[in-house]
């Protein structure tokens, strides 16, 4: 951040965020770091109304977990976040999967870097649907740049492995991310090929693919394939140092191409792990074709930890209680939010508010 008191400001408001228990609202924040009750006006002018660059912030965050030497996996997560009303900016109703009900709520999607067995959050887009992208009043009174339009899922995937890639250099790094709803998602495969970019993308039930090796016959359901093939099983590695053996069933395919004579594509892994009985139920198409199915388990099963991590912030960091309406605000709230789970996972101190924090606050 540019200015002095904006730097102070965020000190104060990463404090607040590791040492307030409980629901993070700006008065609860302001509470536990100063006995000043301007201090809650302070915080909402600081997070809603001061302008200060949520990229920039995010990049030198990005900077500082890559000096932790982050494994070139980068995981992908959604953050569903329930909203009252129809005053906060991209609250719509969307159908939740893993909750099985329509919420009405924000959706945020975050890039993740792994260091250790911890996954720290580097980066973040919010879904804005078209009933507010096409909203010229809702767009005034949420303050959102003239900039943004709608982007499907998928695209915000790809504007994030973009900026990830621009902020690290890394031009290795695997894509991990959950696409199983995503209606349109041989989009975001085909932008991943297009950026050399390798991926382990959980992909819907009824993408069409073609069998690897097979030069007659139409394309068939993803599905239907995994769930034709041999069960095959792999020992796959836990952070824990333990193993697990897991359960397969995989095969090499093709993306379908749209016009007729051309050859076809590279040949991905198709893989899911127990069949339809299993509980996540999820498939799985990799372009790590070379590497062995307890590789691209392990990194698939890292999913799990991304929607953990984002839980975690959801409960202790204060991700969903972020009272405000505006665009800017958002992702203000989303950067200091960010920086305090880095901190506190990667610096593992606790911390306690202090006289001076209460100083810096006024």
């Amino acid at each position: 951040m540019r200015r002095i008191d904006q730097r102070k400001m965020a000190h104060s408001y990463l404090e607040g965020l590791l040492v307030t228990s409980g629901k993070k609202s700006l008065r609860r924040l302001a509470t536990a770091i100063s006995p000043d009750p301007s201090a809650v006006q302070s915080l909402r002018q600081f997070v809603s109304l001061s302008p200060w660059n949520f990229d920039e912030v995010m990049e030198e965050l990005t900077r500082w977990v890559t000096g932790h030497d982050p494994e070139p996996i980068w995981p992908i997560g959604r953050a569903v976040m329930p909203k009252r009303g129809d005053r906060s900016v991209g609250v719509h109703r969307y159908f939740d999967p893993s909750s099985g009900r329509t919420l009405n709520c924000q959706l945020g999607l975050g890039s993740f870097l792994r260091v250790g067995t911890t996954q720290v959050p580097v980066d973040w887009c919010l879904h804005l649907p078209m009933s507010w992208t096409q909203d010229s009043g809702r767009r005034r009174d949420a303050r959102i740049p003239d900039a943004e339009r709608y982007r499907p899922m998928w695209r915000h995937t790809l504007r994030l492995v973009d900026r990830l890639s621009a902020r690290t250099g890394s031009t290795s790094s695997v894509t991990l991310v959950d696409m199983s709803d995503e209606p349109d998602v041989e989009h975001l495969l085909s932008g991943l090929a297009k950026r050399h970019r390798d991926f382990v993308v959980a992909v819907a039930p009824h993408l069409p693919v073609q069998p690897a090796g097979e030069t007659a016959g139409g394309p068939v359901t993803a599905r239907a394939l995994a769930f034709a093939q041999t069960p095959e099983t792999a020992v796959v590695p836990l952070d824990s140092g333990r193993q697990r053996v897991a359960h397969l069933q995989t095969t090499l395919v093709h993306l379908p191409r749209n016009s007729q004579g051309r050859s076809p594509g590279p040949p991905y892994r198709l893989f899911t792990e127990g069949g339809p009985a299993h509980a996540s139920g999820r498939l799985w198409l990799t372009s790590l074709t070379h590497h062995t199915l307890s590789e691209v388990c392990r990194v698939a099963a890292l999913h799990a930890g991304t929607t953990d991590v984002i839980a975690s912030m959801e409960r202790d960091f204060g991700l969903l209680d972020f009272e405000g309406r505006s665009f800017p605000g958002w992702y203000h709230h989303t950067a200091l939010v960010s920086a305090a789970y880095a901190y506190q996972r990667l610096h593992g101190r606790a911390v306690e508010p202090s006289r001076e924090m209460a100083e810096r606050v006024l």
